[in-house]
């Protein structure tokens, strides 16, 4: 049985399949985010385990990455 590695991010998901739905990099995938700009990853990495961020698939069958903002 072969191994799958899972994303610290999207899970099961591929990183190249799950795209950022916000902000500056709004439509750059997971894997691009990961190559180019490291310590934007090590940041959505720590949201998602603050438990701040939620993937879903959109009506043109396109998984999508959203941040909920957090109250201070």
């Amino acid at each position: 049985m072969a191994q799958q590695n899972l994303s610290p991010i999207t899970g099961i998901l591929e990183e190249d399949q799950v795209f950022i739905d916000f902000g500056d990099h709004e439509g750059k995938s997971i894997l691009e985010i990961a190559d180019t700009l490291p310590d934007y990853y090590d940041f959505l990495i720590e949201t998602k385990n603050g438990g701040n961020c939620t993937i879903k698939r959109s009506r043109d069958k396109i998984f999508r990455l959203n941040v909920t903002p957090t109250l201070n």
